[in-house]
Parts: structure tokens; sequence; C-alpha cells
């Protein structure tokens, strides 16, 4: 998530709740449109695409294919409503040169209201994405380990706990631009270690065969979907990753191209993860791996991706809190204490693929489906064709269905006693 520093810097968030933003980038540090597909890619990829497997187990492999389809089309869609929603007001309103985040959006539709709204989601959505980072590194390591005691904790607790201090010196970096090549070593490490794990899969695939289920059944869809959309996180950067782009006119190409990549690559994943280990897939699909050393690297890699991606995801969590109680003013003490935060809900979280979904039903569904459509159509509800307005009006309603229906599944699996 290479950004530049005008783009991603909480030292640049809004100083109050009645002042937006106004930047003031140079050509210069504006992205080329490989770089903006690299952010693009690393914005969006993250922890999610590990528990496609077990979902496509639930949910069955067709069904998985196409909720993955239809998931990319609507985060998309959903997507591109922010930036003409942003456009529009930008040529409408000349005091208002820059809309820089999310909130500056929800901000100039709603009032303060409409900015609470989009903080609240953005706060809990991205922690949450870094929840299930320590979830999946910890699980992973004791994996490896396979030792029921490390220095007398337990190997989940030991492991997140051996993040912790490391993490605090990260998330001490203030500005994204000092993080760019942290950005660029997760990306080769996240796309070269999920190659092997898709080879690994043809491999042991093409020996077992194990039987498999097309559809998993009506009361496993809700469960899919908030797996699927936590996978297709990033739609808080979106604003930003326009921002920093050269090229706007190429933006929303760019960005479907890049979505149909990562499209590809998730029903890849997902789909021959289950494929390889049928009804024995676990919520993390590398634990379903042997004890060999390319195994054991690729395990390694992941963790290392995702540790590596934690700080980027945290920044705006940092934005948020930063300018609502410190005055916009970068805070190390703030930053700690959330890390803090994020590592003790992640020691109370069992199970990986159960937490992807609440997240994604939940502050997901209502952060990437609700707020854009609702802006949209509050901004262009004058102009807009009968079409338009009942294509907004019907995600709306899609996502709250979604968002309740989603959440309610994920609680009972969570709850649930595991066999």
């Amino acid at each position: 998530m290479g950004f530049d520093e005008e783009a991603g810097s909480s030292t640049h968030a809004l100083p109050t709740e009645d002042t937006p933003l106004v930047s003031s980038k140079s050509e210069q540090h504006l992205s080329s449109q490989p770089k903006t597909f690299a952010n693009i890619f690393i914005a969006i990829v993250g922890a999610g695409v590990l528990g496609l497997p077990y979902t496509f187990k639930k949910t069955g492999w067709v069904f998985g294919i196409l909720m993955i389809v239809f998931v990319a089309f609507l985060t998309f869609h959903c997507m591109m409503l922010l930036v003409k929603t942003r456009r529009k007001l930008e040529s409408k309103q000349r005091g208002f040169e820059t809309i820089n985040s999310f909130g500056d959006l929800g901000f100039i539709v709603c009032g303060s209201l409409g900015r609470f709204a989009v903080d609240i989601m953005i706060l809990l959505t991205q922690a949450g994405f870094c929840v299930s980072y320590l979830i999946f590194i910890a699980n992973t390591l004791a994996h490896l380990s396979n030792t029921k005691k490390v220095l007398g904790f337990n190997p989940k607790s030991f492991y997140i706990w051996s993040c912790f201090l490391p993490q605090l010196g990260l998330n001490s970096i203030p500005t994204l631009t000092h993080l760019a090549p942290l950005s660029i070593f997760a990306d080769v490490v996240d796309i070269g270690a999920m190659g092997v794990v898709m080879v690994e899969d043809v491999m042991i695939f093409m020996k077992h065969m194990p039987v498999l289920q097309a559809f998993g059944g009506l009361s496993v869809v809700f469960y899919g979907l908030g797996v699927a959309v936590y996978a297709f996180e990033g739609i808080g950067m979106v604003l930003p990753l326009e921002s920093e782009t050269k090229d706007k006119k190429k933006f929303g190409r760019n960005l479907g191209i890049s979505m149909g990549f990562i499209s590809l690559m998730y029903i890849g994943f997902g789909a021959l993860g289950y494929f390889a280990f049928g009804e024995e897939t676990k919520d993390i699909i590398t634990t379903n791996l042997g004890k060999g050393v390319v195994s054991m690297l690729v395990q390694l890699g992941l963790c290392i991706n995702l540790f590596f991606t934690f700080p980027l995801m945290m920044n705006p969590v940092y934005e948020v809190c930063e300018r609502r109680f410190c005055d916009g003013s970068y805070c190390i003490w703030m930053r700690w204490a959330l890390v803090l935060g994020v590592s003790l809900v992640a020691l109370l979280v069992p199970n990986f693929a159960d937490f992807l979904s609440l997240v994604g039903s939940s502050f997901c569904v209502a952060l990437g489906f609700v707020l854009p459509s609702l802006f949209h159509l509050m901004v262009f509800k004058d102009e807009m064709k009968l079409g338009v307005l009942v294509s907004d009006i019907v995600i709306m309603i899609l996502g709250v269905v979604l968002g309740i229906s989603g959440t309610g599944s994920a609680l009972m699996e969570i709850f649930s006693v595991k066999v």
C-alpha cells in the first residue's frame, strides 16, 4: 500500500469535524498505473483469502465461485460509486477542492453524523482485519511448533505476545510513505506463497480426489457471503488510492482489471484448496499442508506477509482516532494502546474463518455496500435515472439483509460447540 505522504499520512488528517482536508499533491508524487495496480492489490488482498477453501467446503464449490464473482462485481461497483460521488461534489463545491477520504465524503454529504458513521465502520473493520492477521500468525506458528506449551504459555498466546513489541515499533512509523518498501515486500511474499499452495493443492487433489459438494445449502449462504465480503477488504482506501493516481481517467479501468485478477486468484485458491482436502479442509488452509520444508516456508512466508501488512491496515484506524482525540496530531501512545487492544481481542477469538464471516457480514457490508450507495443516492438524487435510483436502493436493502443474516450466522458458528 505504497501511498505517498500526502495521500496517507495521519499528520494530514482533518484537524476538526468541520474542516475538510485540502491537500497539495504535486504531480511528481502521483502514482503510475503499475504502481496503482500494486497499491490496489495490497489494499484488497489480505488474510481473508486464507479462509476461502474452508468457506468453499461449507458453501460448495459451485456456489463458492458464484459468490466470489458476485461480491467482486458489487464491491467494484460500490467503489466506483464513491469515486463518482467525490468527483461530483468536487465539481459542484469548489470550496472542497480535495476530498481525501471516505470520512471527508461522509461529512460533506451527511454532516458530522455521516463522518461518524464512516469513522466507526472504518475503525471496526480495519481493526478486525488486523485481529484476523494476529490469529492467523499465532495459529500457524502454533501448528508448526506442535507443542502444548511455549515457555509456560499457551502457544497461541505466546506468539501473539511475541508479535506485540515489534508491532509497537512498526506502528510508530508516522506515514505510509515510510512503509512503502514493506508493501512491496508483502506483495511479493503473498503471491509467491499462494502460488506454491495452489501447486501443492493440485498435486494432492490428483492423488486423493476427495468427494466434493457443489452446493452446501441455503443455511450457509450468508456465512459464505460474509467471508467473501471480508476477502475483498479495502473500500476505505479507494479514495486515497484514486487521489494519488496520476491518470485519474483510467482509474476505473485499473480498478476493474485489478478486481478481475484478484477474483480469479481467489477462485483458484479457494476451489483448489477445497478440491485437495474435501471435508478435511481446515479454517486456515495452510494447516492442512504437511510438515515438509516447502510447506513450512509457505506458512512462514504468509505469516511474514501479514505481519508487515498489519501496520498498513491499522493506518486508517490511527487517522480516525488521532483526528477525533488528538486534534489530528500524531500520537504514539494512542497507537500503542490500539495495538494492545487488537492483540487482546485476537487472544479471545477461537476460529479464524468464523471471525472473517462476522467482520465481513457486519462492518464490511455496511462500509462497502450500504454507505456508498446511500451517499451516491443523496448526491445524485435530483438527476439520476430510474434504473440508477433502483440500483442504489436495492444495494442498500441487500446490504442490510446480508448484514443482519450474515452476522447472525457467523455468531451462531462462533458460539456453537466445535466437534
